[in-house]
Parts: C-alpha cells; sequence; structure tokens
C-alpha cells in the first residue's frame, strides 16, 4: 500500500534538495540508566523490542518511491522489499569517561549525517559507555515523516510506564503529557481545507502591507477556483512572500552561509522553575521559554561585538495543530508563528513582558499560526518544481532568523528495557543559513533545551549556553521566585525526577 506526500511533507525534502548545509532530520537522544545486568541492551534485543511495538506505523518500514522531489508528481511511500530491522539500528560506544563532553561530541557529528534516502528515513543507535553505567539511545527521523509533536507521540510506542516492559504490540495505553492551559492551545483551524487565500490574507497582515496581501489574494482567487490556472495561483503566492514589500527579519551574523557540520549541546532546567515565573509574572510557559532563549541569543550577539537588532531577531515557531484523533498519525500537523524577540532590551522582566505581550498579540487574532500552511495549501495547487521554490522561501533568512520549537511531553518516569529514562534531548533541523536552533522538552520535572549549531559559524556557541541556563536564574530572581517561594512550589510539578 502506497500513500503520497503531501506539500508540507515534500517541503522539508525539497529543503535539502536545495541547499547541501540544510538537514532536515529531527531527533533525540534519550539517557537510561543500566540494565540490572550492566550495560546496555544489544542491537538485537531493540531489533525484537521495536519489532513488537511497530506494527501501528506501516511507514517506519517504507521508503520513498523516488528519492528526489520534482516533476509533475509527489513521491510516495511505498513498502521497502529489502526492509530490515538490523539495517535501521546501530551500536556505538562513547571513550573514556564517557561524561556529558564525550554525548555532546558523539551527538554532534550523528546529527551532522543526512539519511539516506533509498532506505526508510529513520535510524536508532545504542550508544553504549556512559558514566555511572547509563545508555542511550540516538534517533533521527526525516521531518518528511513526522514533526516534533508526533514523534513524542511515536515515542510513547517503545517507552513503558513501568520498569516491567509491556508485550502490547501498540506499545501500552496512551501517556499523559505535560498539558499545556487554554493559552498554551492551538487549534486546528482547518488545515488543508476549505479557504487558504483567506487565511494567507488574515495571517500575513503582519509581514506585509495590506495592498500587498490585496493584491495577491486577488491575483490568486481565480487560481483556486480553476484548477488549471494552479500555477498562476501558486506564482501569486510566490510573489506574495518574496516580494521587497515584505517585512524582512533583520540580518545577523547567525544567518550567513552554514556548513555541514554541526555542535549540539544541552541545557536542563527544573520545570518548577519555568511555571514558578509564569506563575509570578503571568503569560505562558512558552513565552518563559521564548524569553530564555532570547535572553541566550542576545548575550551571544552581544559577545560577537555585534548589537542586537531594535525590532528583534525573527523567532519562527512550529504550533501543533493535531486533533485528539491524530495522535499517531504521521506526517506533518504544524504551522507557524513568526515572533520577534526583544533581544536589544536590558532588563529581563521588561524582556519577558514584552515577549509575552507579543505573543498574546499574534494569537489573540486566532490567525496568525495559519500563514505557512495557507502558502503551502495554495503552492500544492502546482506542480513541484513550483512548490520547491515556494517552500524555499518560507524557510529563508528573510522571513526569520532562528527556528524555537517547544514540545510538552510526559511528567511521570518512563522506561525501556526496565531502565528509567533520565533524560530527553531533542533536536530541531537547520535550514540554509540558519545557524542555530533551539528545541524544548519537558520530561519528568525538567525541560531540555537542545541546541542545534552549525560548528563554523557559531565556535561560540558556550556563550548562549550558557546564558540560557543563567536566564532562568536571572528572570526568577528577578521576579522574586526562589525554591521555598509560594509561586515555585505552586506554579507546577516539583518533583525532579532526580531518582
Amino acid at each position: 500500500m502506497s500513500s503520497r506526500l503531501t506539500p508540507l511533507d515534500a517541503t522539508f525534502l525539497e529543503l535539502e534538495e536545495a541547499d547541501e548545509s540544510a538537514h532536515m532530520h529531527i531527533g533525540a537522544i534519550m539517557v537510561f540508566d543500566g540494565m540490572k545486568a550492566g550495560g546496555a541492551p544489544s542491537p538485537e534485543q531493540l531489533c525484537g523490542h521495536l519489532a513488537e511495538r511497530l506494527g501501528q506505523l506501516p511507514r517506519y518500514s517504507q521508503r520513498l518511491s523516488e528519492p528526489h522531489t520534482g516533476g509533475l508528481s509527489w513521491p510516495e511511500w511505498r513498502p521497502d522489499p529489502a526492509f530490515d530491522l538490523a539495517r535501521q539500528v546501530s551500536r556505538a560506544a562513547l571513550p573514556e569517561p564517557g561524561g556529558r563532553t564525550e554525548l555532546q561530541d558523539w551527538a554532534s557529528a550523528f546529527f551532522s549525517q543526512r539519511l539516506d534516502r533509498l532506505r526508510p528515513l529513520w535510524e536508532m543507535v545504542i550508544v553504549e559507555g556512559l558514566e555511572d553505567g547509563r545508555w542511550a539511545l540516538a534517533t533521527k527521523t526525516h521531518h518528511c515523516m513526522v514533526d516534533g509533536v508526533g514523534s513524542v507521540d511515536v515515542g510513547h510506542l517503545i517507552l513503558d510506564t513501568q520498569p516491567r516492559r509491556s508485550r502490547r504490540a501498540a506499545g501500552g495505553p496512551r501517556l499523559t503529557a505535560d498539558k499545556p492551559g487554554p493559552e498554551d492551545a492551538h487549534e486546528d483551524s482547518g488545515g488543508g481545507s476549505a479557504d487558504p487565500l483567506g487565511r494567507v490574507v488574515r495571517a500575513w497582515t503582519g509581514l506585509l502591507p495590506m495592498d500587498t496581501i490585496t493584491s495577491a489574494a486577488q491575483a490568486g482567487v481565480h487560481g483556486v477556483m480553476h484548477p488549471r490556472d494552479a500555477l498562476r495561483t501558486a506564482t501569486s503566492a510566490l510573489e506574495m512572500v518574496a516580494r521587497e514589500e515584505i517585512r524582512a527579519a533583520p540580518h545577523t551574523s547567525l544567518n550567513d552561509p552554514i556548513g555541514t557540520q554541526r555542535r549540539f549541546e544541552v541545557v536542563r532546567v527544573p520545570l518548577a522553575a519555568i511555571n514558578a515565573i509564569r506563575a509570578e509574572l503571568g503569560g505562558t510557559v512558552n513565552d518563559v521559554v521564548l524569553a530564555v532563549v532570547a535572553s541566550g541569543l542576545k548575550k551571544l550577539l552581544e559577545s560577537r561585538g555585534e548589537t542586537p537588532p531594535e525590532q528583534g531577531v525573527r523567532a519562527m515557531v512550529p504550533m501543533n495543530v493535531r486533533s485528539a484523533g491524530e495522535k499517531l498519525a504521521l506526517g506533518n500537523k504544524i504551522s507557524s508563528l513568526f515572533i520577534d524577540l526583544p533581544v536589544c532590551e536590558p532588563d529581563p522582566i521588561r524582556r519577558y513582558r514584552e515577549t509575552a505581550a507579543r505573543s498574546a498579540a499574534l494569537k489573540t487574532d486566532g490567525h496568525s499560526a495559519e500563514g505557512t500552511t495557507a502558502v503551502l495549501d495554495i503552492a500544492g495547487l502546482a506542480p513541484p518544481v513550483i512548490h520547491s521554490t515556494i517552500a524555499q522561501a518560507l524557510y529563508a533568512t528573510r522571513l526569520f532568523n532562528v527556528t524555537i520549537t517547544n514540545v510538552p511531553g510526559p511528567q511521570q518516569p518512563l522506561y525501556a528495557f526496565g531502565c528509567r529514562m533520565r533524560e530527553i534531548q531533542p533536536l530541531v533541523p537547520l535550514a540554509a543559513a540558519h545557524a542555530v536552533g533551539v528545541a524544548i522538552v519537558s520530561y519528568d520535572g525538567d525541560a531540555f533545551f537542545g541546541v542545534i549549531a552549525d560548528r563554523d559559524n557559531v565556535p561560540d556557541l558556550d556563550v548562549m549556553v550558557k546564558e540560557i541556563g543563567d536566564a532562568v536564574g536571572e528572570l526568577g530572581a528577578a521576579a522574586g521566585v526562589h525554591e521555598d517561594s509560594p509561586a515555585y512550589i505552586h506554579g507546577g510539578p516539583v518533583p525532579r525526577g532526580r531518582g
């Protein structure tokens, strides 16, 4: 059985094809306690475990019908006649002493390598030799297969809620994630349905002058109503994105050409501290996360002798638009918000309040997260060769400087092979000329900030990584939050999951 890629899924293949420096895989490093007998599971054990669990996900045994996009039709997912789980799973060992430095160096090299498009677009590596007898499971999956939220849901299939392994083919019951409040919810506003041009007009109002939006909509509406004119519609959508009138993101040293080698670092922050700041200052968990990353970007630019742009560094923030019934659906169910982070503001409280205000303003109209999806809906009416051009425009530095994605995860301990998972270190892809990206996942009382960067463009990544950790304490202190304060105790889950 085959299924055709959607235009949004194909976007991530096209971005790689357009520039060798773009790596469009997501992934994670999951760190576990050692097994009772010592060491880590074998590749054969992992293959047997996956064989029990992945029956609901046939795409994991499929490959693309064509390794490249283009032409007049999209590639399809087709069963791989040579599929063998043993080819998707491998083993690695860290050099002594197997500490965080050795793990991050290994992960940097692992995430620097693209997936082979002639095979199913995922792989797992068992990493041995971590200090204290621990081991890790490294995963890499192409973004055309699944988005960040979907990958967390898929992760639930291979993890257990108890040390004793479940042998259910579905991998056990659906786990409970850290549930966002109403202000954090992002409802599906129609996906690829009824009125993409109407959604373009509403969503891009903040970035384009109204006369430009109106002209693009008028030029494109005939193409939507008449499929024969789809090419004209797609061209109009591209013009709407690329015309000189667009309110461009500022240029920074983080948006120069990049290479293919990555550096990966992780910051671990108590989720209770983030929740306490939110409880004390108002706003959302996502606002705290964005403000903290803004502090890291500010520090990095200033350390380079670069004046942070007055309008702010523009972040593309992917937003989940999955419905409740799509928890295990593969493919991408996302759109994006574009928010200018106030990196020129020196006061941490004002920086936070401005971030929260800008984020709230984008959400108030209910349409800001529809922009990229709406344009791709229109582009999907055109042949893939045209769609590729639009996809590149949507991920150009003219539109945003950095990607920041925040995915809430489960707040109870998870296990694999009876071993408790202690950390999950997430990865976000880097598009061409985007030297830094940040992915945040919360798990068992902590938030893990996975920072990926181009190794050559950002040799000073340590500056940003240190500031992200320091910024939580700085913002908390400025807000009057400390570990025995009511806001800290009641602002969120206190258990840290250290075990």
